[in-house]
């Protein structure tokens, strides 16, 4: 099909635009006790292993990072509305999934801790612009840069990136503040995805906003 001559408006667009810390937020998304917890030990113990040596003190690295340059930091985690999970989505129930309001297997995991004012949305879907009012937070905080971590790679992360990108917003993946299951999984995600955002690793990100304080 001829789709005509390149307008030059979208030639000029890029994804590495200049941003600035007042418009930039850092998601995390599902860095919970939940990936912690005695059933995941068992059935993934490698990855909770990489998890709480690696990527955990990764995201905690950005996330000082991003809070000495007043960059908004919000999470969200896996968790119902309700006790009982009546609220959850038809796939959390028909996968299973329920963390309990109020339980240890929602909160944020320690090391990477929410402080008192910051931003922390449950969900019980996948995607966080699905089963959350983030699209409209994020608007009101004036954000139009994302950053995104946290887990799993290939599926929560994933529907973050994606859906953020189809709003409009500028987004990047830190992809050593990610992990999923198994190493294949989180490459083959990050190939997958990768059209929807910018892919940096940490030093590179961290490099990028100690350049937003000069």
């Amino acid at each position: 099909m001829n789709r005509g001559p390149e307008r030059p408006a979208d030639a000029a667009l890029r994804r590495d635009i200049p941003w600035s810390p007042g418009e930039t937020a850092l998601l995390l998304v599902d860095v919970q006790n939940l990936e912690i917890a005695e059933p995941e030990r068992r059935a993934h113990p490698e990855f909770v292993a990489d998890l709480e040596a690696r990527v955990v003190p990764n995201i905690a690295r950005l996330v000082d990072a991003c809070r000495r340059a007043d960059i908004e930091v919000v999470y969200t985690v896996i968790e119902s509305l309700t006790r009982d999970g009546r609220d959850r989505s038809l796939d959390h129930k028909l996968s299973g999934i329920l963390v309990p309001k109020g339980a240890w297997e929602g909160r944020v995991i320690d090391a990477v801790a929410p402080t008192a004012d910051d931003i922390v949305l449950p969900k019980t879907s996948s995607g966080v612009f699905n089963s959350t009012n983030i699209d409209y937070l994020l608007r009101n905080l004036g954000v139009r840069h994302l950053i995104v971590v946290g887990l799993l790679t290939d599926q929560c992360v994933d529907m973050a990136i994606r859906d953020a990108a189809d709003r409009g917003y500028y987004t990047v993946c830190v992809v050593d503040c990610c992990s999923t299951h198994t190493r294949e999984r989180h490459e083959a995600a990050l190939r997958a995805f990768g059209g929807y955002c910018r892919t940096v690793t940490l030093d590179a990100m961290l490099a990028e906003i100690a350049a937003t304080a000069h």
